[in-house]
């Protein structure tokens, strides 16, 4: 007689789920080791991701690309930063009906600069923050209520009401950078074969050829007294954490890498400190091992550190200039990818030195999920933002606070009132700026947001057209990357290194023009003293319009 045993979708689901996880990503294992008394110690549980278990005998270079790419990027962007700070914007303040404060943030802006307007808005609250594009409609209003209403936030104990006041700004960004790191610093720990000891390992005073070529490929060797970037935790002033150290920019994120063998060595103190200052404090360490295939592999219980969650363990094969990779994730860090290829053996230099980047910023962006960080982090946001409310509720009747509560998303001012709000608004905009001039050169804040195109003219941007310009400048505006400009000899376009050529002669005299690029239109304003016939009511003016 035969059986048939039936199982659930569900099971079946969960066990289809299993294998996956085995097959792409590993699987959990308890890692133990014994100290110089034969002492078992117990390192946790760790999930190892070496490619497939299976592959004995492989040919390296029969790997190809695979789709290598860091995980949720707009998510883990600076919204604030990125589309609130130096702009226009509304911020509230309210009580939810379980009595805690919350803030939001709504800006009307364009969708990737493609003249396309949609509502950013971002609800920040004890757990966490609430990240929301809603699209513009011309015709009907959006309300704070509505917003709020989205994310699934409907109930109030005390209605959310506008803060006026420009310092919010700061506050903000405060709390935005409880988020995580938007840069990132990893540990790079050289290891001699047979070096089973973290001891052993911080005492390598040099690391060898192969090492080198290494640190070479993950960045740029830079000096640290003066440097101006990204410093994660170095000093760049009086030379206490060495004198040089490996940097890099990969996708707008800036990765300070504390190296071992760069790090002050010392030889009176065998535990080496004040490297495992820096490296035992890194959520990522990444460890080059020398020694053949059969020689004792790496664990990461030979390293004593509660607070490094992902190893990456690096082995370089001269005779095929090939590296190796095998990853070991503390078990409560979610699963992250690029899965290693299988097996996990690169030839091609360049895709290994992105593989390795991408997964390193992945696997550090994980672990700050892992309740270990997410517990601690959602201390330190609903400790800020009561203090925030505690700051700001006492002033609720001296004109920082609007006292009309889901008032619209950027009304209309009234006539009465508009040179003043106009002149809030500049104020407001003003500090923004500074803000965001600020976090950029203290190194904050990933290249890719610092820096915009040329045609959002930010404060600090500057682009060289020509160094010695004949004509007195009236006014200028961007034209894809040229610059359209209004002088006394007419009005001109300019492209970087080419000649310019008029566009208008002289006869054209105008004082502003703005360029729509994305509706092919030219507006141009001459002024009132040329233009006393044709001014049409209420203008100081005429406006042109050219296609």
């Amino acid at each position: 007689m035969k059986c048939f045993y039936s199982s659930s979708v569900s099971e079946d689901l969960g066990c289809r789920r299993g294998e996956f996880s085995r097959k792409h990503y590993g699987s959990v294992e308890l890692l133990i080791s014994s100290d110089a008394d034969g002492a078992i110690q117990r390192a946790g549980r760790f999930r190892v991701e070496n490619g497939s278990s299976n592959e004995v005998n492989y040919t390296p270079g029969t790997w190809h690309r695979t789709d290598v790419h860091l995980e949720n990027p707009e998510y883990y962007t600076r919204w604030y930063f990125k589309y609130f700070l130096g702009k226009v914007h509304q911020n509230y303040i309210g009580t939810d009906a379980e009595k805690n404060p919350f803030f939001l943030s709504v800006v009307l802006s364009d969708q990737n600069n493609q003249r396309v307007p949609q509502y950013h808005s971002i609800l920040w609250r004890k757990t966490g923050t609430q990240k929301i594009c809603l699209p513009y409609s011309p015709t009907k209003t959006l309300s704070v209520k509505s917003i709020l209403s989205a994310m699934s936030l409907e109930k109030f104990e005390k209605s959310p009401r506008e803060i006026f006041h420009p310092e919010i700004q700061k506050d903000l960004l405060v709390l935005e950078e409880q988020e995580g790191s938007v840069n990132f610093k990893f540990g790079v720990l050289y290891a001699k074969d047979g070096q089973l000891t973290d001891d052993e390992m911080f005492s390598n005073e040099t690391g060898s050829e192969s090492f080198q070529r290494f640190l070479h490929l993950l960045g740029d060797t830079i000096t640290l007294k003066g440097w101006t970037g990204y410093r994660g935790g170095l000093d760049t002033k009086n030379d206490t954490t060495g004198t040089c150290s490996i940097y890099t920019v990969y996708q707008g994120h800036e990765i300070m890498f504390h190296v071992s063998t760069m790090l002050p060595y010392s030889r009176e103190n065998k535990q080496q400190v004040e490297r495992k200052r820096h490296i035992g404090n890194d959520i990522v360490t990444i460890v080059f091992q020398e020694g053949e295939e059969s020689s004792p592999a790496f664990k990461p219980s030979m390293i004593r550190s509660h607070f490094t969650h992902i190893f990456a363990l690096v082995r370089y094969n001269k005779q095929n200039d090939s590296y190796r990779l095998k990853i070991f994730s503390e078990e409560s860090v979610p699963l992250f990818g690029p899965p290693l290829p299988s097996p996990p053996v690169f030839t091609n230099h360049q895709e290994f030195r992105d593989f390795v980047l991408v997964k390193l910023i992945n696997g550090e962006k994980a672990t700050l999920e892992t309740p270990t960080f997410s517990q601690k982090r959602q201390r330190t946001l609903d400790m800020l933002i009561r203090s925030l409310y505690q700051d700001l509720m006492p002033d609720l009747h001296k004109n920082m606070l609007n006292r009309r509560s889901f008032s619209d998303v950027l009304p209309e001012s009234p006539k009465s009132t508009r040179k003043k709000e106009e002149a809030r608004q500049a104020e407001f905009v003003r500090l923004g700026q500074a803000l965001k001039l600020k976090t950029t050169v203290k190194g904050d804040t990933p290249p890719t947001l610092a820096t915009t195109s040329f045609s959002k003219k930010e404060p600090w941007e500057s682009q060289s057209f020509c160094s010695n310009f004949p004509h007195e400048v009236v006014c200028a505006d961007s034209w894809g990357q040229s610059l359209l400009v209004s002088t006394d000899a007419g009005i001109l376009l300019i492209d970087d290194g080419q000649p310019s050529v008029q566009v208008f002669d002289k006869t054209l005299q105008i004082k502003q023009m703005h360029v729509l690029e994305a509706l092919d239109l030219l507006i141009m304003i001459r002024s009132k003293y040329d233009c006393r016939e044709n001014k049409l009511e209420r203008t100081k003016g005429i406006a042109r319009v050219y296609y």
